[in-house]
């Protein structure tokens, strides 16, 4: 970059602010030697990669900024590619489902957003949620340039873990079989999540395109019943469970056997293998997150039907699978009266925010503050309605406050809890808690081919599952060839690198052995750059915001159903944002960390020591800006004004 000797600085045309009275050019001089030289001086800026919050909020660890930055046309594609794909394409490193989480995925980047303390965050999802139908209007496939390594590895689970493990094993080389003992793939993304929230057109085209890869599928096969781990064990180099906590996890009070009375992941795994078609009159959810918010709002869709009903027609009936219920020829639907009970109170709920205001839209009634402590039955053992009460925390236990127990109706509770993981034939991977336990890279103990990934760590987020299967594929690979498996970054996400921008662009690069004095003649490098990305996230206070004006979110649209539109109606809600829309919202990400070239440090340098890289020295990404130490005099000026904190003083000072 700069191009900065040894010979004599220039002084000429410096401003009154180079020298002190009494000072010469030697000094200046000597002064100068000890900014190259020394790296604790407090004069030299610094450019400094760090991570942005809404990365290291990112279970799944994805490159945020850097597919942001390429919507917004400031990282430019290779040749003959379309910006939509080069952004696909990085997104898609860390997670193969960005329509799935496009539209699903509560979004923990956008709350960490340090554009909150502007005015409102980044629409995040929504450009994931572009990109991801995009590559699916525009039939994108994976690629992978890697030799097949011979090594097999068997997956147990076609969830989000086991899917997303299979696609970076295959990028590797490695061969990959799933099993699982569903009859399709997907998971919870399937049998969790029901189709309005993810039309399954997206969902099987994001999972073939990973099964295009080359990846084995036995599916309607239960490891631990249909074959043993010690088939597995022999068979493959290595094994990664992912089976999921597909386990509903039933209510801990007395009353709770009652036949009405089912788990949410039976539930939904009947609406969404369409067997459960209608609820009663009046359905209670016990729960708080969005599982609970998803089978409230699939019971008010499905409502209640007032004829042709047997016992066998009843929901449980069908949610336990003893059949089918075929309600075409029954009379008009009626509306079921759904009622969700939280412990948290409305505010402190854990879904979604959104998704709890479209859930009263439709006429869903929440009552919060309150514990379960009883399911009311009748002679016949069946449940007629919830008691609960109000209840303080004291530690660990739960006390009831005396008089405030009341009962809430309901001809069919659904507990949504939580969920365990079905053990069987498996147990000895039970760590006694209904989990199993994983070290920093997901190996299981005292086993060193065997790693896990989902919720069978810990019941959490879809793309908590994908951010899971990365780290133990990582593992998973260094194992099979032989390496010692790395110790875990402290920011664990895809960071932006300098080096692959450089090759990228069709430039060599070569090593760089010894001392270098100051920025060198070299044009392959950055001078006095240095990579934190894997260490620190920057805070909001390390930039500068009074560079960004106040610019509205551009929102997607959502079809807000009211009590009576609501009921089966099972199209999509979420509308995803234009092009256009999706361009001027990349543009409000304010590239934390990283430079994304807004020439204020060119435009207020007092000594014009801060210069744009010209292009016959090949700028790429992080190499807009260089600085001419010769005339730096250490103001910090370039410091202050850059908004994304990518400049620094003090070089470790």
């Amino acid at each position: 970059m700069a191009v900065t000797t040894n010979k004599a600085a220039k002084t000429e045309g410096m401003t009154w602010r180079r020298f002190k009275d009494g000072e010469s050019e030697a000094d200046y001089r000597s002064s100068q030697e000890m900014i190259f030289q020394a790296s604790w001086t407090h004069k030299c800026p610094e450019y400094v990669l760090s991570t942005p919050p809404c990365q290291g909020s990112c279970p799944a660890g994805e490159d945020i900024r850097g597919y942001l930055n390429i919507a917004r046309g400031m990282e430019k594609p290779p040749a003959g590619m379309t910006w939509q794909e080069y952004a696909w394409r990085r997104l898609t490193e860390a997670n193969p489902f960005p329509a799935v989480m496009g539209r699903v995925c509560p979004a923990p980047c956008e709350s960490g957003c340090n554009r909150n303390m502007v005015e409102d965050h980044v629409g995040i999802n929504s450009v994931e949620h572009f990109l991801g139908d995009w590559a699916n209007d525009n039939k994108m496939a994976f690629e992978t340039k890697a030799a097949d390594t011979g090594k097999k590895v068997a997956i147990i689970g076609a969830g989000p873990a086991g899917l997303a493990a299979a696609y970076q094993l295959r990028l590797r080389g490695h061969s990959a079989t799933i099993f699982d003992e569903h009859e399709e793939l997907g998971g919870m993304m399937r049998y969790g999540i029901p189709g309005f929230r993810t039309p399954r057109e997206m969902l099987d085209t994001e999972i073939n395109r990973i099964i295009a890869l080359g990846v084995e599928t036995r599916l309607k096969t239960r490891v631990g019943t249909d074959v043993s781990f010690d088939e597995l064990d022999k068979n493959f180099d290595a094994i990664f469970l992912a089976m999921g906590a597909q386990a509903g996890r039933p209510l801990p009070v007395p009353g709770a056997e009652a036949p009405n009375c089912v788990t949410a992941v039976a539930f939904l795994r009947a609406f969404n293998e369409g067997r459960l078609q209608h609820v009663g009159n009046r359905v209670v959810v016990i729960g708080g997150g969005d599982t609970s918010i998803d089978v409230a709002t699939v019971a008010r869709r499905l409502g209640n039907v007032t004829k042709g009903g047997t016992r066998d027609d009843r929901p449980e009936a069908v949610i336990s699978g003893q059949m089918a219920s075929d309600v075409a020829s029954i009379s008009a639907r009626e509306g079921a009266e759904v009622v969700l009970v939280s412990r948290a109170t409305i505010d402190k709920m854990n879904a979604n925010k959104h998704e709890i205001e479209h859930a009263q839209q439709e006429g869903i009634e929440i009552v919060g503050g309150v514990t379960p402590i009883a399911v009311v039955v009748d002679a016949n053992g069946r449940a007629t309605a919830l008691r609960v009460a109000e209840f303080t925390v004291e530690g660990k236990e739960t006390r009831i406050v005396a008089g405030t127990e009341r009962d809430i109706p309901g001809d069919l509770i659904v507990s949504a809890i939580g969920q365990g993981v079905d053990f069987t034939g498996l147990e000895q991977f039970n760590n006694n808690n209904g989990l199993i336990r994983g070290d920093k890279n997901y190996r299981f103990p005292n086993n060193e081919k065997v790693f896990v990934g989902g919720d069978v760590i810990r019941p959490h987020l879809l793309t908590t599952a994908i951010g899971h299967a990365a780290i133990a594929v990582a593992g998973i690979d260094a194992f099979l060839k032989g390496e010692e498996l790395d110790k875990r970054p402290k920011v664990d996400v895809h960071h932006f690198d300098q080096l692959r921008k450089w090759l990228e662009a069709g430039h060599d690069y070569g090593a760089i052995h010894g001392e270098i004095w100051g920025t060198s003649e070299r044009k392959d490098l950055l001078h006095n750059f240095e990579d934190r990305s894997h260490r620190y996230v920057i805070p909001h206070n390390d930039l500068f915001l009074g560079h960004f004006p106040n610019v509205a979110r551009n929102i997607r649209k959502v079809t807000v159903l009211d009590q009576q539109t609501a009921l089966g109606n099972f199209e999509e809600r979420l509308h995803g944002l234009s092009e256009k829309q999706v361009i001027d919202e990349a543009k409000r990400c304010m590239s934390c960390g990283l430079c994304f070239e807004c020439d204020n440090c060119v435009v207020y340098c007092p000594q014009t020591a801060v210069f744009k890289v010209k292009k016959k020295d090949n700028p790429t990404v992080g190499r807009y800006v260089d600085t001419d130490y010769s005339k730096c005099i250490g103001c910090h000026i370039c410091a202050d004004v850059c908004p994304t904190g990518y400049i620094v003083m003090g070089m470790g000072e």
